[in-house]
């Protein structure tokens, strides 16, 4: 019976039941043991009538909308359950119960469950399979009494957020057949000695946890029905011990191993060569060295899936037996060199996923890896790859993804050959193709992702690439496309990702409105005129706007002041005019901000205080997400009694860093991925404006750079900047500040560039402590009242009488003529000529004093030659 004839039958059974049938024609219904209501949207109250299924031993309502509290009334009564699903609801907690103590199975997966087990848990003594994973639940083990439940024979916690130790009374569970407590939060040791027991094990998942210390394979040296081992998570002090002791034959016989993250070092395990039955195998992220294990796949004929990603495999790829069941291969980021053999897909004919980027391998790729007729994901990034692509390979048509970024390839990568119908992903940045965007590209109409960056491209943007509707991510910068950017491209109304920079493209923007999911945006240098468009923009989801290095005038309008989560926004080198508009201050979660090398003039906005850079929580990958995840879902394979989960995290995804290039402790640097969450910046340099320094901008307590160099700011350096407390590059030089340098900065620890050159600052540098004395005479010069130890130009009395009392007493104590002669010089005359024309001045106004001032000098001979004549 197929299940929608099964969904029909049970949907009738249910009207039936609660419209047209009687209380006496109900007993018709006692002796029903098995009632399977999955998937059927039935509420709590839909479920008052069971008690009458009073013989009801197995009763599966998952995935339902079932709400509240476990247990659930009209759940207590069926005393007679052996088998209660209820994975996949609403349940938000557990109540006391103890009136189902005949279950044997009892699956509460997939809730809203929190807190601690009630205690009653430990009454039902009849248990053998409880699955309370991916539900909140957040205590720890200890007492939580399970540890009674000697009955149990599969335990399954994982994904919730239990902590503490793994407590010792779990040896008791000797029944035990499955043990899952991944995606936890344990710690302490997973003791050898907590497993040495459990020999009836045959699944064990421990991954991604807190553990700490070792982990010994010896734990399971007399476990003999063994065949699924999970170990491993991204936490560092997590090691696994594989070769204790030395020469140990296992007396099981593996189908998945998983030991990522968990420090293996020099060659594979030894006690892999003695496994045969081997299906899932991931060694990824460890420090394995050696050639590729070739033994592993003769070994185990049956083997699918086989990741050694990540490790230091040397060598070349020599040829083996085929092997018809491999279908996922990655060996990708580890140290293979060579060329590819041309009888590859004789070596595993059915792959479908095959990844061997991030290696040394060089060469021609061979055409015969066309012949893989299974395969749909080819990534061969990141290595040394020469020639053309095969021609046969152009035309695979069942291909999905093909990544050939960062080799040597040229030639005419769009040309007549190119004929994959069935392409989604096609990365080519980082070579050196040529040719036009032939519309050849169009054959792929589902194509979602293209990467043409960094190639020889040339050619115009065609008008036909706004009908690749399926496009999320259009990436063609650092090429030589020339002509405008064509208005047909907003129909890409689904793009995330664009970046046409770094080319010859002229014209003014085009309106891209209609992309109302785009979050990246990068147009810079090209050669675009005119006004920044006030309908340029309308995304919600904009994180970036990047249009450097242009030739875009006017101001800068009020429609980017709606892109309220943009968190990257330059303009510099442009030719942008007027105040710098306060509308900027609504953009609340930016974090770098580069306004430089325009024509902006009058003051800086004082609300740009209250912008708070890189105070906003940044989302996880949000500058470095994962467009696609490969099998990131359940491996199902399966083994006598169970279904094998294996969890696989995204091997094989497309991550679409945002790149973005900032000036920074005097450095022009390009920035990737994840780094610009951490990020913090205002650039206002090289432009017009004047007034004095906002006071404000010191509430910027987490901004990492601060650029107002040349400008015409003038005033004092504002105290409030020793509240800057993560700046790492502060650049005021170039203006024509006055006053004296706080000496509250020198609280500034994190402070690596600093400079006040060129402006009209005066008094004492800094005291040479913490970060002030790593800076050099480059940070202070063409201020000519400066003075200091560092400047090698002593300061006078007045100054020192300013300074801390932390000086050495040689500089506290100097004499009267250690002055300044340049200071005294410039005070002497100027004050000699001030006196001068004083005195003229009242000779001038004043008749009596003039007349007696002439009189003085004709008398003045006379009573000089007096003496004489006596």
């Amino acid at each position: 019976m197929c299940k929608c004839e099964i969904f029909i039958f049970y949907f009738i059974l249910f009207i039936y039941l609660f419209f047209f049938v009687d209380s006496k024609s109900l007993s018709i219904f006692k002796k029903l043991e098995t009632l399977n209501l999955n998937q059927n949207m039935f509420k709590n109250t839909s479920l008052q009538q069971l008690n009458i299924f009073t013989s009801l031993k197995n009763l599966s309502l998952k995935w339902n909308s079932l709400e509240g509290f476990f247990p659930i009334e009209g759940l207590c009564t069926l005393e007679n359950l052996v088998l209660l699903d209820l994975s996949g609801n609403h349940l938000i907690g557990m109540q006391e119960f103890a009136s189902l103590n005949n279950l044997e199975i009892l699956d509460l997966s997939y809730n809203f469950l929190n807190g601690i087990l009630p205690s009653s848990i430990r009454l039902m003594s009849s248990l053998k399979f409880l699955s309370l994973a991916r539900n909140g639940l957040n205590s720890s083990l200890q007492d939580q009494g399970l540890c009674q439940l000697n009955k149990l024979q599969e335990l399954d916690l994982n994904s919730n957020f239990f902590h503490g130790i793994l407590p010792p009374c779990l040896n008791n569970l000797t029944s035990l057949r499955l043990l899952d407590l991944s995606s936890n939060l344990f710690s302490g040791n997973a003791s050898s000695s907590l497993l040495a027991n459990l020999t009836s094990l045959e699944y064990i998942d421990l991954s991604h946890n807190l553990f700490e210390d070792s982990f010994s394979f010896s734990s399971f040296s007399n476990h003999s029905k063994l065949q699924v081992v999970i170990l491993g998570s991204g936490y560092n002090k997590f090691e696994v011990e594989t070769e204790y002791p030395v020469g140990w034959v296992p007396l099981f016989q593996l189908k998945t191993l998983v030991l990522s993250y968990c420090k293996l070092t020099g060659d594979l395990p030894g006690f892999l060569q003695y496994q045969f039955k081997l299906m899932v195998v991931d060694l990824s992220h460890n420090n394995l060295t050696g050639s590729f294990p070739n033994w592993l796949l003769e070994n185990n004929t049956r083997l699918e899936y086989l990741f050694l990603r990540n490790n230091s495999l040397m060598g070349q790829l020599l040829p083996l037996r085929p092997n018809t069941h491999i279908k996922l291969l990655d060996i990708s980021h580890n140290k293979l060199d060579g060329q590819l053999q041309e009888n590859v897909p004789n070596m595993i004919p059915n792959i479908m996923y095959l990844n061997l980027s991030n290696n040394g391998f060089e060469g021609i790729l061979p055409s015969s890896i066309a012949e893989m007729s299974s395969l749909w994901a080819l990534d061969l990034s990141t290595n040394s790859f020469s020639g053309e692509v095969p021609k046969q390979l152009l035309a695979t048509k069942d291909l999905w993804i093909l990544k050939l970024s960062n080799n040597k390839f040229h030639g005419e990568i769009f040309s007549r050959d190119f004929n994959l119908t069935g392409l989604r992903y096609l990365y080519l940045g980082n070579n050196q193709f040529t040719g036009t965007l032939s519309n050849v590209i169009s054959r792929s109409s589902w194509l979602w992702e293209l990467d043409v960056s960094n190639n020889y491209m040339s050619g115009e943007i065609p008008n036909w690439i706004g009908n690749m509707t399926y496009l999320t991510t259009l990436v063609l910068g650092n090429n030589s496309f020339k002509g405008k950017l064509p208005p047909e491209i907003s129909q890409l109304q689904s793009l995330e990702f664009l970046d046409v920079s770094q080319n010859a493209l002229s014209g003014s923007l085009p309106s891209l409105k209609s992309m109302k999911y785009l979050e990246h945006l990068h147009l810079q240098g090209n050669m675009f005129i005119g006004l920044i468009p006030r309908d340029f923009l309308n995304s919600s989801y904009l994180l970036t706007l990047d249009i450097r290095d242009n030739r875009l005038f006017g101001s800068i309008p009020n429609s980017i002041s709606a892109l309220l989560k943009l968190k990257i926004l330059l303009l510099r080198g442009n030719l942008l005019s007027g105040f710098i508009p306060n509308h900027l201050c609504h953009l609340t979660e930016i974090s770098l901000m580069d306004l430089s090398n325009n024509s902006f003039s009058g003051p800086i906005p004082r609300c740009f205080g209250h912008i708070q850079f890189g105070e906003t929580k940044k989302e996880y990958y949000e500058f470095g997400q994962f467009h696609y995840s490969l099998y990131a879902g359940n491996f199902l394979t399966v083994y006598p009694g169970y279904w094998v989960k294996y969890w696989r995290y995204p091997s094989f995804a497309y991550e679409e860093k945002d790149e973005v290039e900032f000036v920074t402790k005097n450095r022009r640097d390009s920035y990737v991925g994840d780094i610009l969450n951490f990020m913090s910046g205002l650039d206002l340099s090289c432009n017009n404006l004047t007034s004095e320094i906002p006071h404000e901008l010191g509430m910027l307590s987490l901004i990492h750079t601060l650029n107002l160099s040349h400008n015409q700011l003038k005033g004092s350096i504002p105290k409030s900047f020793s509240n800057l407390s993560q700046i790492e590059s502060l650049d005021l030089s170039y203006n024509k500040l006055s006053g004296e340098i706080p000496l509250e900065l020198i609280g500034l620890n994190f402070l690596e560039v600093f400079s006040v050159a060129h402006n009209n600052i005066s008094g004492r540098v800094p005291d040479m402590k913490a970060q002030f004395g790593t800076f050099g005479e480059s940070s202070y010069e063409d201020n000519p009242f400066l003075c200091g130890p560092m400047l090698k130009r002593k300061c006078n009395t007045s100054t020192e009488s300013l300074d801390s009392p932390s000086q050495s007493s040689q500089e506290s104590e100097a004499k009267w003529y250690d002055i300044n002669l340049v200071v005294f010089l410039a005070t002497f005359v100027t004050s000699y000529i001030m006196i001068l024309l004083g005195f003229a001045t009242i000779l001038y106004i004043n008749p009596y004093w003039r007349q007696r001032w002439f009189n003085f000098i004709e008398e003045s001979p006379a009573i000089a030659t007096e003496p004489s004549r006596a």
